[in-house]
Parts: structure tokens; C-alpha cells; sequence
């Protein structure tokens, strides 16, 4: 499936690179590969001028300097656009391939509202704790384990939570989680979240950023 993306564009000689783009877009619902789409259909009119303005003999071969010149350079814009838009493509069809039949990935599906509005409660609660830490520990940021009345959007305090809540709201093993709780008592504390990042796994990385924030105890 969308392997015709890579067929059409390389057929073309990237002049029809934009339609995978347009095809991309209906099926994924984001505006802005129809932008993308334009973009590619703008360089093929560029390289369509190009070769309407390469001086040509009777039998159709390039004459003159100018004629190599502007020859030279609509295949060397034809080639970066084949390579582009192939790159973008192959990225898309994945995309592509991964989605539910009829599901749009950034639609208004309740389960994608959702976890954009825990995002930014996330990003608010972090502001907070950065711009008055005590406010937010008063509040219990990133303490799931405590009753609370407010919704930090899923963040875990590092520096006062177990270790089972950590390993819970990170995504981490017990193993994992425990040994954060062990440098923290070392060390008296992290200063940033990045601090804990040498005894995770690096394919946890991106959720601990995501769902971490450091208060002090």
C-alpha cells in the first residue's frame, strides 16, 4: 500500500511529486501537506519553465551554453526533489500504514483530545513548578500516590514520589525506578530531570521528559 508514492514521484522525474502529498493529506487529515503539496507542484512549474527556455535543435538535443546550463540545473532540482520528497514519503506511509481504518490521526477523536489536554495541563503544572516550586508542592504536583484536588495531567515528582509511582507514571521497571530513588538519596536531590536520564534506558528518555518534574522535598 502508498508504494505507488515512490513510483509516481520517481516516474515523473519529480514532477508529480506532489500528489502522494495530496493523498497524504485526505488520508491524514493535516492541513499542512496540502502546503506541502503546493511546495513540490511550484518546483515542477520551475522545472517545467526550465525546460521550456533550454534552447534545442531540430532534433530536440540541447544546443549552446545557456541550453546546457539550464538543462543542468532542472535535473539537478528534479533529482533533490525525487530525494526529498522520497524521504517525506517513505515517513508518511508509514504513518499511513499504521492507521485504523477510517481513524484520523489528528482528528477529534475523544481518545486524542484527551491526551493533548493532559499535555497541557502537563506543560502548566511544569511552569508552575518552575516559577514557584513551593506553590506546586503545596498542590501536590506530581504526586499521584496523595489525595489532591489538582490535575497536573500525569507528572511524577522525581524528587518525592516512590519508587513505584515513578516506575508507574514513567513506564519504567522496578529495578529501574528504584535505582532513581537510590541517586536521589545520594545525591540529596535532583536538580532537572535530565539528572536521572544515566540510570534509564535510553528508549525511556522521551517519556520520562515527558512525564517528569523535579520539586524540592
Amino acid at each position: 500500500m502508498s508504494l505507488w508514492y515512490f513510483v509516481v514521484t520517481i516516474a515523473s522525474f519529480g514532477l508529480f511529486a506532489w500528489v502522494p502529498f495530496v493523498h497524504a493529506a485526505a488520508r491524514l487529515g493535516r492541513k499542512s501537506l496540502y502546503v506541502r503539496a503546493v511546495f513540490f507542484a511550484a518546483i515542477a512549474v520551475a522545472i517545467g519553465v526550465l525546460v521550456a527556455l533550454t534552447p534545442t535543435d531540430a532534433n530536440g538535443k540541447t544546443v549552446g551554453a545557456t541550453g546546457s546550463l539550464t538543462s543542468m540545473i532542472g535535473a539537478t532540482l528534479a533529482i533533490a526533489v525525487i530525494v526529498v520528497a522520497c524521504v517525506q514519503q517513505a515517513k508518511l506511509r508509514r504513518e499511513i500504514l499504521r492507521q485504523a481504518p477510517g481513524e484520523r490521526l489528528d482528528g477529534s477523536g475523544p481518545a486524542l483530545e484527551a491526551a493533548l489536554a493532559a499535555r497541557e495541563r502537563r506543560a502548566e503544572a511544569r511552569k508552575l513548578a518552575l516559577g514557584d516550586p513551593l506553590i506546586a508542592r503545596d498542590l501536590r504536583v506530581g504526586r499521584p500516590d496523595l489525595q489532591r484536588n489538582y490535575d497536573d495531567g500525569g507528572l511524577v515528582d522525581l524528587n518525592n514520589a516512590p519508587a513505584a509511582v515513578i516506575g508507574s507514571v514513567c513506564g519504567l521497571d522496578a529495578a529501574t525506578a528504584e535505582a532513581i530513588v537510590e541517586i536521589r538519596t545520594a545525591v540529596g536531590g535532583f536538580t532537572t530531570v535530565d539528572d536521572v536520564l544515566t540510570a534509564v534506558p535510553v528508549a525511556s528518555w522521551d517519556r520520562v521528559r515527558d512525564r517528569a518534574v523535579v520539586l524540592p522535598g
